[in-house]
């Protein structure tokens, strides 16, 4: 191994800077581990690999990042350049740095594959939706960091690209499009961090590629008025720090950087010329407590002539984000104006470091509850880092303390949420723990309800697969409307299908209008079936429902398929009519003659098309037990007040009625029905479950044209057992359909029950 004194020759000791001398030994032999496997090859940039890393490592260590960030980002493109070593990474490196790298390598692998692509819908909101793209695909990369300093490998890896783009004057596509993506993505994340340094570098170097001559004449107008400005600043400078001495006031005074975009974008956004431009012209004065604030200012405005509506006390009044410092516009002796800053020591490393960083006022956007919960978030994770700062000293010192800062900052993340791509690269945020049924719920009510499998990444997998952030995710849908048999499954209710409660409720909601529709039909049923054997099957149903306190006729259909009306009830409506119009309670001779006007399923009520011997035009019903089906063996049983039930001779049901009632059993058989006459019955399966499944079954009954009214399905240990309602016209139709079934790929049992 190459001593840590021979990588300080090379140049590299501030790689190491500000880390224990343990630390320092790590960085330096991570250095010299890759500096072989590096020298000679190139990043997908076309920059050298071992330049690239050791850009990316000084820039940490200009940040004052731990040993573990700094050689995660020596490591970062070993995977790439030399498969083979990164395999053997943990046990020379440990898990926690492997996991680093691993997870900026998921990071870049999302390089260009959002931006182009997700183009604002047509819209006059297009520009919001635009901008709210780019906000979810910033919290998606750090929702994906399952360690907060990945984040900031990431920054620190694209300074060190577009460090080398300037370098070499590369102006080409590529450039252009790191430009763009820099400007959305990575400088507001910088900014939300707090990590002014990299912010600010990113926005003027993205800035020079984008605008290269607005750049170029803004640094020309900053470098011509240099000499100028420098020592109309410093003349400034030197006179308050003599008058702070001479009132005994200890503080540091120094001029403020420059930033040409930070310039550009204040004159573009105030429509100033470059010359009234307060802040190029300013200083900070940085001071021990409050109280000097104050009394440096009164001796600012005693100095030179404050400029009015110029003045700001974020100390009293500390922006929305905690951001804190005075500023005031003052006139020097020549009428141009200076601006200055005055702060605490404290408050100014809280502005640096990011506590204070002021994105609120400085980004455009709504809030709501859930950018409160992640501006909290973040908002702890720049105090965390401010912490870091704090206690350098005591971190490199105490290895409880160490540990504790390090345990923190790993934790810091956004893991209440997921942020998932669509086929077209826009981003989906979803909570915690969503499936594809989630996400397909998310995109639309309808495509929910069709959902019949889902690709991630392009691999089929099953609906109940929880989410990963970065995962681009394809649903499979049925075709045609949710509204009849494809619709959603009840197994999406149970735990693991769906963690949004916005899927449940469209799911229970889908089956609470399938209910209602059911309840609809028989109460339907029921109260025909009731003016049938009344004889008033002529009866106008709007007055009947008004009579009978109902607004409208699927009220009185409900409360009658609910139960919460009875027959009788109707009954006596009828019967009340009656009596007001003959004076006494009158029985059409109709009453027993079934309704002929409808004619379609015997489930619903129709004709049965089943012949009692003897009894001509007797009302029957088919027994719901069993559900006969022509030509079935059958026989009836006589009900009270409900007509002749039809029950198959081997139904089990008959033969405990048999031994209760034998007086009630009369012979039948089946008559000639109406034409289109169809009868319920059911059929169960048993098969492997298998993605498909349900769709290959039904398209069975779709050929074979037999409408399913009904399905219940179940998985266990990978076996399926499905039940199907179907209406059939005969038990032949039936019996063919089930011969095709059992051909169906991983069905081994078919049956009649």
């Amino acid at each position: 191994m190459v001593s840590v004194a021979s990588s300080q020759d090379d140049g590299v000791s501030q790689l190491a800077s500000g880390l224990s001398e343990e630390d320092s030994r790590r960085v330096l032999a991570a250095l010299d581990f890759v500096r072989p496997l590096y020298e000679n090859e190139q990043v997908v940039t076309g920059q050298n690999a071992l330049v690239f890393a050791q850009g990316a490592a000084s820039v940490l260590a200009m940040l004052n990042s731990d040993a573990d960030t700094r050689i995660a980002a020596l490591l970062c493109e070993l995977p790439v350049i030399a498969p083979a070593a990164a395999e053997g990474m943990e046990p020379r490196f440990g898990k926690d740095i492997t996991d680093l790298v691993t997870n900026t390598r998921q990071l870049m692998r999302l390089h260009g594959q959002t931006f182009g692509q997700q183009a604002a819908e047509k819209g006059k909101n297009a520009s919001q939706q635009a901008a709210e793209q780019l906000e979810a695909v910033r919290k998606m990369l750090l929702a994906m960091a399952s360690d907060m300093r990945v984040v900031v490998v990431r920054l620190a890896s694209r300074v060190t690209t577009l460090r080398y783009f300037a370098e070499q004057k590369l102006e080409t596509d590529t450039t252009f499009r790191y430009a763009r993506e820099t400007l959305d993505l990575y400088a507001p994340l910088a900014n939300r961090l707090g990590i002014w340094q990299l912010k600010w570098e990113l926005e003027d170097l993205a800035f020079r590629f984008l605008e290269p001559e607005t750049y170029k004449r803004i640094a020309r107008m900053l470098e011509e008025k240099r000499l100028e400005r420098e020592g109309f600043v410093n003349a400034a400078i030197d006179r308050l720090k003599a008058e702070l001495a001479a009132a005994g006031i200890q503080a540091e005074v120094f001029g403020r950087p420059k930033h040409i975009y930070s310039i550009w974008n204040k004159m573009r956004g105030k429509s100033l010329d470059f010359s009234e431009l307060y802040d190029v012209r300013a200083f900070r004065v940085i001071v021990d407590d409050i109280k000097t604030c104050y009394s440096v200012l009164s001796l600012v405005h005693d100095i030179w002539t404050p400029v009015p509506k110029e003045f700001d006390d974020y100390i009293s009044r500390p922006k929305p984000n905690g951001y804190q410092s005075l500023h005031t516009v003052v006139e020097a002796e020549d009428g141009r104006p200076l601006e200055v800053q005055i702060r605490t020591r404290e408050m100014h490393r809280f502005a640096e470091y990011g506590v204070a960083a002021h994105w609120r006022y400085k980004e455009s956007g709504g809030s709501n509850f859930s950018a409160q919960k992640y501006d909290e978030k973040i908002a702890w994770l720049r105090q965390l880092l401010a912490w870091k700062t704090e206690v350098t000293d005591a971190v490199l010192t105490k290895d409880d303390a160490r540990r504790e800062w390090m345990e923190k900052l790993k934790s810091a993340t956004l893991d209440d949420r997921i942020y998932v791509l669509t086929p077209q690269a826009r981003v989906i945020e979803l909570p915690s723990g969503s499936t594809p049924i989630d996400f397909a719920y998310y995109l639309h009510t309808d495509l929910g309800h069709r959902c019949r499998g889902a690709r991630v990444d392009g691999i089929m997998v099953p609906l109940n697969t929880p989410l990963r952030n970065g995962q681009t995710v394809e649903i499979i849908s049925a075709r045609g409307s949710a509204q009849g048999q494809m619709g959603p499954s009840r197994d999406w209710l149970t735990p693991g299908y769906a963690a949004s409660p916005r899927t449940r409720s469209k799911v229970r909601a889908w089956f609470n209008a399938i209910e209602q529709q059911e309840t609809l039909s028989h109460g339907r049923s029921l109260v025909e079936k009731a003016l049938q054997r009344e004889g008033r099957t002529a009866i106008n149903l709007e007055d009947l429902a008004h009579k009978l306190g109902f607004a409208k006729v699927d009220e009185l259909f409900l409360a009658a398929g609910k139960e919460t009306i009875g027959l009788r009830q109707i009954e006596h409506v009828l019967h009340a009519d009656d009596e007001a119009r003959h004076g006494a309670k009158a029985v059409e001779p109709e009453a027993l003659i079934p309704n002929k006007s409808r004619s379609s399923s015997v489930a619903q009520g129709a004709k049965s098309g089943v012949l009692v011997v003897g009894t001509e035009g007797l009302m029957t019903q088919l027994a719901r037990c069993c559900k006969p089906a022509p030509p079935d063996d059958i026989v009836g049983f006589v009900t009270r007040g409900k007509g002749v039930a039809i029950h198959r001779i081997s139904c089990k049901n008959l033969a405990q009625i048999r031994l209760r009632s034998p007086e009630r059993i009369i012979q039948t058989t089946w008559g000639l029905p109406e034409k289109e006459t169809v009868y319920p019955v059911d059929v169960f399966i048993l098969a492997n479950d298998r993605q498909g499944l349900l769709r290959d079954i039904s398209e069975v009954f779709s050929r074979e044209k037999i409408n399913v009214i009904g399905v219940s399905t179940q998985s266990a240990k990978g076996v399926a057992r499905m039940s199907f309602t179907a209406e059939i016209a005969s038990t032949a139709q039936l019996q063919k359909a089930i011969g095709i079934i059992h051909e169906v790929s991983g069905v081994f049992e078919v049956r009649r029950n």
